[in-house]
């Protein structure tokens, strides 16, 4: 009976049905890819036929005295998200591991944020750090406090932004975290209890050991996350003040589509590929170390 069920089955239907799956992903992902690869050694502007350059626009980007004040932004803004966002979105976890009334609602409240467009979180907060109007300003003027140039000062601009996308991700690193609390055997906080740790001896012997592996992959995913930060850029500063919010993926952006310099755009891309696959390496390489415990 079951194989005539099966009279109908061909080895190739599997690899058919894929097929579509495949071809997209070759036109619309593989097919830009080596596109961008191509176009780093020409010099093209989108409106002359490309010319060849070999490795000009890669010596041209390292010769720039622009490119390393980008490449520091784009690393600075990295540390700092990914060290706010795994240290907030943990203590939301922490805070949002129990059961009680209105958890849920709380739970949700922490990760709207991170659905909520990225370019009206840049406006809105804009507007909060008006030098002049701003809510913040305000306040800090109705306590005799200085009223700083939040995203117009080069000092403070990428701090602020790096800030602001914290409050907006960490909802959903809290998501990932609070799993990895959840899969902590009860039993073993229980114990240490009956035993007379206090709660932070819970934490730094138990919890954290742990969730080493839920940390490791939040951490990796943060990275990735940390090297996309056009939209909030875009919105709240382009690129400014003097350059200070300048980053890479804003610089493809600034020379692939105001400049139309897409052959230089590329090869930045690539750089900014190159130092992605660097510190997710960096990471894998210490995870041998830093993932102790399996649960």
């Amino acid at each position: 009976m079951s194989s005539r069920k099966l009279s109908w089955y061909r080895p190739g239907d599997p690899w058919l049905m894929l097929l579509p799956t495949v071809a997209g992903l070759a036109l619309f992902r593989l097919g830009p890819m080596l596109g961008s690869l191509l176009l780093g050694f020409a010099d093209w502007n989108m409106l002359t036929p490309p010319a060849f350059i070999g490795l000009g626009n890669y010596t041209e980007l390292l010769a720039d005295p622009v490119f390393p004040a980008v490449l520091r932004s784009t690393l600075e803004f990295s540390l700092l998200y990914v060290a706010g966002v795994m240290a907030l979105g943990l203590a939301i976890a922490l805070l949002l591991d129990r059961k009680a009334r209105g958890i849920g609602f709380f739970r949700a409240a922490f990760y709207s944020p991170v659905i909520t467009s990225a370019v009206a979180v840049g406006i809105v907060w804009s507007w909060l750090l008006s030098p002049r109007y701003g809510l913040l300003n305000n306040l800090l003027a109705t306590l005799g406090l200085p009223e700083p140039y939040w995203l117009g000062d080069p000092r403070l601009a990428l701090p602020t932004v790096a800030i602001v996308q914290v409050w907006k991700m960490s909802g959903y690193y809290m998501i990932i975290f609070l799993a990895g609390l959840q899969g902590i055997p009860h039993s073993l906080i229980e114990a240490s209890k009956i035993d007379g740790a206090s709660p932070r001896q819970r934490f730094f012997t138990i919890i954290l050991p742990l969730l080493s592996p839920t940390t490791f992959f939040v951490l990796n995913v943060a990275l990735i996350d940390s090297f996309k930060n056009f939209e909030l850029i875009y919105a709240m500063t382009k690129g400014g003040p003097q350059n200070a919010t300048n980053t890479l993926v804003y610089d493809v952006y600034l020379n692939g589509f105001v400049h139309y310099r897409t052959g230089y755009a590329s090869a930045l891309s690539y750089v900014l590929l190159a130092c992605v696959a660097l510190v997710t390496g960096l990471s894998f390489l210490a995870k041998k170390r830093w993932v102790k415990y399996q649960y």
